[in-house]
């Protein structure tokens, strides 16, 4: 009963990742119809139409970090909610692009609050058994979220005529307000409990509720660990010396997710077909391969990370991400065909479901000690999401096919993020911690003394 506790919870928690990857996706729908209704420019259309989201997100991560500590992971969890349900009416409805990218500015808040507390709130209720299948359910709930976007962008193409990119970005508000009502039947975070509000008896009940052996002996390490790294300190920076090599580990794994081009290609994925000379109908219909084949591999990588570990999981997306990556430059560079090039792209979307996708949420939220982990999720899923910002928002001067960069060639941004990938590569090989299988306050003590 107690398992199911904990499985009931973990899932509740990560259906904000299913909103997360629905709202990340959808917008790919409403791209080029938005481009014939308000006549953007590819400036102004990467910077307000594309990317605004992506700049509210950063805003969410970075700063959700001290509401977070201060205020309790389920309070936070519930107001990603309530944002993501504002977001979805309020585009649905928006009577220009100004309005619009504000509303889409605030569903991006939400995405990046819950990319930092959702991951940390179920590595906090989790064991060292079964912390990177449960974290990792955020990131299924993503690609979940992610298919999902594809195919009501499909289904719901030419429904409203010129306006059914309004249904594609409206209907989201179902599922953000199913987890919006979901979430004030979790219990609060054990470990923030003990470690921030020194509250012992709601942490036992909790530890009891999610299935905790011996509670009492689980608390116990829960302070001897905090006071010895912390020496009692209930709140420090993460940029203290003792936490350099955690904040490198959380930074490059964020900055390497996206530089290999996983937002980019999800974002401009029906654009980027039709460049390649698939028409518009059928580049919808094989982004919904593209989300297919992203849940498959995330199943996979779910299924290992806790079997085989995640450095072992990094290497082989490594390996997959240069193949293909290089492969979709070599069909741009010379008109390779349309299978090659969607046969390169699936093998890319499989490589990072199996590597980054399933092991960058669970590798940031467990790396940070107690103390500080929240800040420390803000930090990396910061870093994580600027990134995404800056490639999503230059990508029209770089993808438009009259004006762009690269003129009609745009293959290399996919060598570019082919090189990158190799330097991802070397990174995991020599630097990489691995984490699988160790109790968060083992860790502690491994990457803070060692």
């Amino acid at each position: 009963m107690n398992n199911n506790r904990l499985l009931r919870y973990s899932i509740v928690a990560a259906l904000a990742g299913f909103i997360f990857g629905f709202d990340t996706v959808v917008i790919s729908g409403a791209n080029l119809p938005i481009k014939e209704l308000w006549h953007t420019t590819p400036f102004f259309h990467g910077t307000f139409i594309m990317s605004m989201a992506l700049w509210g997100t950063v805003l969410g991560a970075i700063f959700c970090g001290g509401p977070t500590e201060k205020y309790g992971r389920k309070k936070v969890l519930l107001w990603i909610g309530i944002l993501f349900t504002v977001s979805a009416l309020g585009t649905a409805i928006a009577p220009n692009p100004y309005i619009f990218s504000a509303l889409r500015f605030i569903g991006g808040i939400g995405i990046g609050v819950s990319s930092v507390v959702a991951p940390t709130y179920i590595s906090e209720i989790s064991t060292a058994k079964t912390r990177g299948r449960l974290v990792g359910m955020y990131q299924f709930n993503i690609v979940f979220g992610i298919l999902v976007a594809f195919v009501s962008n499909y289904l719901l193409q030419g429904v409203g005529g010129a306006g059914d990119w309004r249904y594609m970005l409206g209907i989201m508000t179902v599922p953000a307000l199913i987890y919006t009502i979901m979430v004030p039947g979790l219990p609060e975070s054990p470990r923030w409990l003990i470690t921030k509000k020194n509250d012992l008896t709601a942490a036992k009940e909790t530890l009891k509720q999610i299935g905790a052996e011996n509670p009492d002996e689980e608390i116990k390490n829960i302070i001897a660990a905090n006071e010895s790294i912390h020496a009692g300190k209930a709140n420090e920076s993460i940029f203290k010396p003792k936490f350099r090599k955690v904040v490198w580990l959380s930074f490059l794994i964020a900055f390497f997710n996206q530089l290999s081009g996983i937002n980019f290609i999800l974002y401009y994925a029906p654009e980027i077909l039709e460049r390649a000379g698939i028409g518009t109908k059928d580049s919808l219909l094989n982004s919904i391969s593209i989300g297919g084949v992203n849940l498959l591999f995330t199943f996979i990588g779910l299924y290992l990370i806790d079997r085989i570990g995640r450095k072992q999981l990094m290497i082989v997306g490594s390996f997959g991400y240069i193949i293909s990556l290089s492969a979709v430059a070599y069909c741009f560079a010379f008109t390779a065909g349309n299978a090659l090039l969607m046969s390169s792209l699936l093998l890319f979307i499989a490589s990072h479901a199996i590597g980054q996708g399933a092991v960058i949420w669970v590798y940031i939220s467990e790396v940070f000690p107690n103390n500080v982990r929240a800040q420390g999720q803000s930090f990396g899923s910061s870093t994580h999401w600027v990134f995404a910002a800056i490639i999503t928002q230059i990508t029209p001067l770089f993808l438009d096919k009259d004006n762009g960069v690269f003129g009609k060639d745009p293959w290399p941004i996919f060598g570019f993020f082919a090189f990158m990938m190799v330097l991802q590569l070397v990174w995991v090989l020599t630097k990489m911690i691995e984490t699988k299988g160790v109790s968060l306050e083992e860790l502690e003590k491994k990457l803070i003394h060692e």
